[in-house]
């Protein structure tokens, strides 16, 4: 069995290089790999590959089978073995709100314009075939498809590191790591609101929906990741309309006002002086979410006027002045809670910019209360230094969280239910998948017998056959055929539409590879390296 030039290479080597990390308790195995150029390795065979092994065995003439033995060959019986039959796995690599502080998640946080190209730089890792990233204020999540687990956890790892800037060793303290079920059941959860500070908050059902639209055509966010994504939006959908987990639910922009009105005197709530930086969608929900606590006059500073105007349009009982960026200090100054909420990947305040403002009036205590909903953060950590501030940021919504405590578990008990439920539909939609190669292999192996037969029987029939003689005698080849593959495909399936299980379906789709000789597993994997070593450059 020849292997193509393409399949050969850095890949190709990095497999064959696996032979040196045998289980110490069996015979050692060293790999040596000879010759100058390592791309022509599989090709022309100039370097011999030899297996040594300890003196008590039987050591192997390497190259006297280097011409009859061909690289994939020796991979299905060296230790590399273990690593072609390994499924590919669904995983997650995550920082979220839970595990991490908001001084991590900031330096993780990927916009939502460079997710192509962080999904292109995840599928050009040596062993992660599909990506996608969710990065919201909250979370930063990767979800890849790899052909091997572990190598494909080191890889993202070293990834986030390398993009964000922190050290290795600090990603694994904080990270978490979830395979398959696991991490299906996760977004499926995440998706759901169950994972949220905020039980139920529907705005991560918007950002998971919005994954599936930037991925939408993008080169690695393959066939596994997109079904994985458009089910979770499935089961977000399911959950909010089978349970009253929305019911009193907020985001994380009700949330900040909750915890602002929370934290001012009560007597201060009617005439607090209420700034609004930014007027994208959650400097708009906080600005609604104000209106719905009683507040009828607020200041929104803008880069332009143009939303402001549509919000004001939209609130006609309110009193909405709209300030530019430029007077943003002054209006800061002239306020006693500010909610920033604006795109900016560096800090609008720092120290320096607030230590100077006049104090905040003695109705809410003569402190500046800064409510920073921002990931990246746009207030700076050391402006919470100065003692006429008080500064929260996203993690500070816990507090408002642990109120609703019991009412949170009960309606997460229900929304379970249906993930559990959804989750073995998505299991078997995967599963189902493992046996495709075979059914295009067997088909593609009866359409060449059928075309072949089919030519053979219209040559003995003479030139002067009419057409419609023709067509019938090829729709009674193709009704025979599919009549025959009928039995078969029905044996491949495993989609949760009857009682067959994984394993009786992978049984059969082996011994059909065994009986027509389709090589199914090892086209597969040749199919998958062959496509990563021609993505180098």
């Amino acid at each position: 069995m020849a292997v193509s030039t393409s399949f050969s290479g850095a890949k190709l080597e990095a497999l064959l290089l696996k032979c040196g990390s045998s289980n110490a308790t069996t015979t050692t195995t060293h790999l040596s790999v000879f010759g100058k150029n390592r791309k022509t390795l599989v090709q022309t065979l100039r370097g011999s590959i030899r297996c040594e092994v300890s003196a008590s065995d039987v050591s192997l003439d390497s190259t006297k089978k280097a011409t009859n033995v061909s690289a994939l060959e020796q991979l299905k019986t060296s230790a590399a073995d273990r690593y072609t039959k390994e499924r590919s796995s669904i995983m997650v690599i995550g920082l979220s709100v839970h595990t991490t502080p908001v001084e991590m998640r900031e330096k993780l946080a990927i916009p939502e314009a460079e997710w192509p190209r962080a999904i292109a730089e995840l599928c050009s890792l040596n062993h992660i075939e599909e990506a996608a990233v969710l990065s919201t204020c909250n979370r930063m999540e990767i979800y890849v498809v790899a052909l091997s687990k572990h190598r494909g956890v080191k890889e993202v790892t070293e990834w986030m590191s390398k993009t964000s800037g922190i050290p290795v060793a600090d990603l694994c303290q904080h990270q978490f790591l979830l395979y398959n079920k696991d991490a299906t059941q996760h977004l499926f959860e995440v998706s759901a609101g169950l994972d949220s500070l905020v039980l139920g908050e529907g705005q991560i059902l918007a950002q998971v929906k919005q994954v599936v639209k930037v991925g939408q055509g993008v080169n690695g966010f393959g066939r596994n990741i997109s079904g994985l994504f458009k089910h979770a939006i499935t089961v977000g959908k399911r959950v909010r309309t089978e349970t009253n987990i929305a019911a009193g639910a907020v985001s994380v922009s009700s949330a900040a006002v909750e915890l602002a009105l929370m934290k001012l005197p009560e007597a201060s709530h009617a005439n607090a002086r209420m700034l609004v930086i930014g007027a994208g969608k959650m400097g708009k929900l906080v600005i609604k979410h104000l209106v719905a606590k009683g507040c009828t006059k607020m200041v929104v500073v803008n880069r332009t006027e143009e939303r402001v105007a549509s919000i004001r349009e939209e609130l006609k009982d309110v009193e909405i002045t709209y300030k530019p960026l430029s007077e943003m200090l002054t209006c800061v100054g002239e306020s006693d809670v500010v909610f920033t909420s604006t795109a900016s990947e560096d800090p609008l305040f720092l120290k320096d910019h607030v230590k100077d403002l006049a104090p905040a009036t003695d109705e809410v205590g003569g402190r500046r209360f800064f409510v920073d909903i921002s990931v990246p953060r746009n207030v700076g950590s050391c402006v919470s230094d100065l003692e006429s501030v008080r500064v929260f940021n996203v993690d500070d919504l816990k507090e408002v969280v642990a109120a609703n405590k019991e009412d949170r578990l009960r309606k997460a008990m229900e929304a379970q239910a249906i993930i559990c439920e959804e989750s073995k539909q998505f299991e078997a939609w995967r599963d189902s998948l493992e046996t495709v190669p075979t059914i295009k292999k067997l088909r593609a192996y009866a359409e060449r017998i059928r075309a072949a037969e089919l030519e053979k029987c219209l040559g003995k029939m003479g030139d002067d056959i009419p057409k419609k003689t023709q067509r019938a005698v090829d729709d009674l080849s193709r009704g025979i055929v599919n009549k025959l593959l009928h039995g078969p495909m029905q044996h491949l399936r495993c989609d949760g539409s009857d009682s067959r299980t994984l394993s009786e379906t992978l049984e059969n789709m082996h011994a059909l590879n065994r009986m027509f000789s389709l090589e199914t597993e090892i086209s597969v994997l040749e199919q998958k390296i062959r496509a990563k070593v021609e993505q180098k450059p």
